[in-house]
C-alpha cells in the first residue's frame, strides 16, 4: 500500500475556552472571601473601575468638610464684627493692648500677665494611663503570645550558662503545638550540637519545669508523671497507673487494672478521677488556630407562608466604571487602545460577577423547592437531593452547580449552612420513603446525647432503636456516621464514677 500526502477539509465542533469563559467560570467556584480578595487586586490592575461605595463615601466626607468650612469661615465672619476691646482690657484671661498702626490695629498679648493668670488657674485634667477608659496592656497587643514565645521569655529568665540558653532554644524550637518533645530524639540533638546528652536532659528537666505544666514531655505517660508530680499526686498507685495502664484507662477497664495490681475498684476509681485531671495536650491553650467566620452569600426570608431568596451584597465592592477614564481617552492611538482593553476588561468581571449572582440564587431556589420541609419543620425533614436533579431543574450542567455550592453558605431560619450540606444520599424507610444521610446522622446524634451516661447505646443497641423509627441501616454504617459526627463508641462514652 503506497503512502501519499493530500489535503482533506474536515467540519467539526468544538468547545473553545475563551479568556472571558474562563474568568466566568472561575469566579463562579470562589468563595465570597476570595471573591472580595480577586475585585481588589482587580481594581489596583484596571484604573477603569470604581467602587461606588467609595465614591459615595468620598462625596460625603467632603460635603462635611466643604460644611465645616463654611461653618468656620461664618464663624470668622462673625468675630470679626464683634467690638475690638478698649485698651487696657482683659479678654479671656488675657491682657490686651491696642496698638495703632498706619492702617489696621493689631491685639498683641501680655505673655506676663497671660502666665501669671494660667499659674492661678485650675489644674489641667492629668493623663491616667490606667483608668478605666484606657485598654489594658493585653488588649494592645497585634497578636496573642505563642507557646515559643511563652517558653522562650521563661527560659532566658533564667540563670542557665549561653551554652544551656543555645540547647534550650534548640529544644523550643522542636516542642510541637501540642507542647511535646518528641523529634528529634534527645541523643541525636546532643550529637548536632556537639555538646554532652546529660547536659541536653538537665536542660529539658528544666523546661519540664516551666509553665504550662507538662511541656516538653516526650510522651504521654511523661506528660501525665509531670503534672502528677507538680501537684502533689504522685503517689505509688498514680505513678503504676500511668506508667502500665493508659490503654486500660482510656477503655476504662478499671477491673483489669484493679486484678493487675491488686488493689480495691474503689482506689482504682479515686487514682482515675486524679488523672482524668490532668491535660493531655498542655500546650493547646497557646495554639495561634483563629476562629473563621462564615458570611452567606445569600439569605432565605421566611415571611408569612412565603420564601424569599435575597443575595447578600455587603462587604462587595460595587463596581462601575470610570467615567473620567471614558472621556479621557484624547486622540492618541495608543491611549485609545489602552483605555479600550481595560474597559472591555472591566466590563467583563461585572458582568461575571453579575452572572454569578443570578447564579447562586437560581440554586438557592430550586434549593428551596427540594427541601421546603427542611425549612418549615427542620433537619429531621431533610429529603435525599442530587447534583443532577437541581442542574436540570435550572437548567445547567452539573459541574456549574457542584462549583456554585462548593464554599458558598445560605442563612435560613433554621441556621446557616453551606449549599453542600442540602446533598444527600438517600436511606430507605420501612415505610417506603426515602430520608437524607444527614437527618439520619442528626437521629443518631438525638440518641446519643439522650441516653443513660453509665450504660451508653453500642451500635447494634442504635441500629434497633433506628429500627423501631422505620430507619433500617447496617451497623457498619451507624458505626461511620458516629465516627463522622465525632461521637467516641460506647465504650469510651461510659461513665463509671
Amino acid at each position: 500500500m503506497g503512502m501519499e500526502m493530500r489535503q482533506e477539509l474536515k467540519l467539526s465542533q468544538q468547545l473553545v475556552m475563551t479568556p472571558q469563559l474562563q474568568q466566568a467560570i472561575r469566579l463562579l467556584q470562589l468563595s465570597r472571601m476570595e471573591l472580595a480578595e480577586l475585585v481588589h487586586d482587580e481594581m489596583l490592575e484596571n484604573p477603569i473601575l470604581d467602587d461606588e461605595m467609595d465614591l459615595e463615601n468620598e462625596r460625603s466626607r467632603e460635603r462635611d468638610e466643604m460644611g465645616g468650612d463654611e461653618q468656620q469661615l461664618h464663624q470668622l465672619e462673625g468675630a470679626g464684627q464683634t467690638e475690638t476691646p478698649v485698651e487696657g482690657s482683659v479678654v479671656d484671661g488675657v491682657a490686651q493692648t491696642e496698638i495703632k498702626g498706619d492702617a489696621t490695629a493689631v491685639n498683641e498679648i501680655d505673655w506676663e500677665n497671660y502666665l501669671d493668670n494660667y499659674s492661678m488657674g485650675p489644674p489641667m485634667p492629668a493623663f491616667r494611663g490606667d483608668g478605666e477608659e484606657m485598654p489594658s496592656l493585653e488588649a494592645t497587643l497585634t497578636k496573642p503570645a505563642s507557646l515559643h514565645d511563652h517558653l522562650a521569655w521563661q527560659l532566658k529568665m533564667t540563670d542557665m550558662s549561653p551554652e544551656q540558653l543555645e540547647i534550650g532554644m534548640t529544644i523550643l524550637g522542636n516542642i510541637d503545638g501540642d507542647g511535646y518533645f518528641k523529634d528529634p530524639p534527645l541523643h541525636e540533638l546532643a550529637a548536632d550540637l556537639g555538646v554532652d546528652e546529660t547536659l541536653c536532659e538537665e536542660v529539658l528537666e528544666k523546661i519540664q519545669s516551666f509553665d504550662p505544666i507538662g511541656v516538653g514531655a516526650r510522651n504521654l505517660a511523661e506528660c501525665m508523671l509531670i503534672q502528677a508530680m507538680a501537684c502533689g499526686q504522685d503517689d505509688d498507685l498514680v505513678v503504676k497507673m500511668i506508667r502500665s495502664h493508659l490503654g486500660n484507662l482510656e477503655k476504662k477497664n478499671y477491673q483489669a487494672i484493679a486484678r493487675d495490681l491488686k488493689q480495691p475498684l474503689e482506689e482504682i476509681y479515686e487514682a482515675a478521677k486524679v488523672i482524668m485531671d490532668f491535660d493531655p495536650r498542655p500546650g493547646r491553650q497557646y495554639s495561634s488556630d483563629d476562629p473563621h467566620y462564615v458570611t452567606p452569600d445569600v439569605y432565605i426570608h421566611k415571611v408569612g407562608d412565603k420564601y424569599f431568596v435575597v443575595p447578600n451584597d455587603d462587604g462587595l465592592p460595587k463596581l462601575k466604571i470610570s467615567g473620567f477614564y471614558k472621556n479621557a481617552m484624547g486622540n492618541s492611538a495608543a491611549s485609545k487602545d489602552y483605555v479600550q482593553d481595560k474597559l472591555r476588561s472591566a466590563q467583563w468581571l461585572i458582568r461575571s460577577i453579575q452572572q454569578r449572582q443570578r447564579t447562586i440564587i437560581k440554586v438557592a431556589e430550586s434549593i428551596l423547592k427540594f427541601q421546603r420541609e427542611f425549612f418549615d419543620k427542620g433537619i429531621a425533614h431533610l429529603k435525599p437531593l442530587i447534583l443532577r436533579d437541581v442542574a436540570e431543574d435550572i437548567g445547567m450542567h452539573e459541574s456549574t452547580v457542584s462549583r456554585v455550592t462548593t464554599a458558598k453558605y445560605v442563612h435560613t431560619p433554621q441556621g446557616i449552612f453551606e449549599l453542600k450540606f442540602f446533598f444527600n444520599s438517600g436511606i430507605s424507610r420501612t415505610n417506603g420513603e426515602d430520608l437524607a444521610s444527614q437527618a439520619v446522622k442528626s437521629k443518631i446524634k438525638e440518641l446519643v446525647d439522650g441516653e443513660d451516661a453509665k450504660r451508653p447505646h453500642s451500635d447494634q443497641k442504635i441500629v434497633e432503636l433506628l429500627k423501631k423509627s422505620g430507619i433500617d441501616i447496617a451497623r457498619r454504617t451507624v458505626a461511620k456516621y458516629r465516627e463522622q459526627l465525632g461521637i467516641l463508641s460506647s465504650s469510651k462514652r461510659k461513665q463509671v464514677f
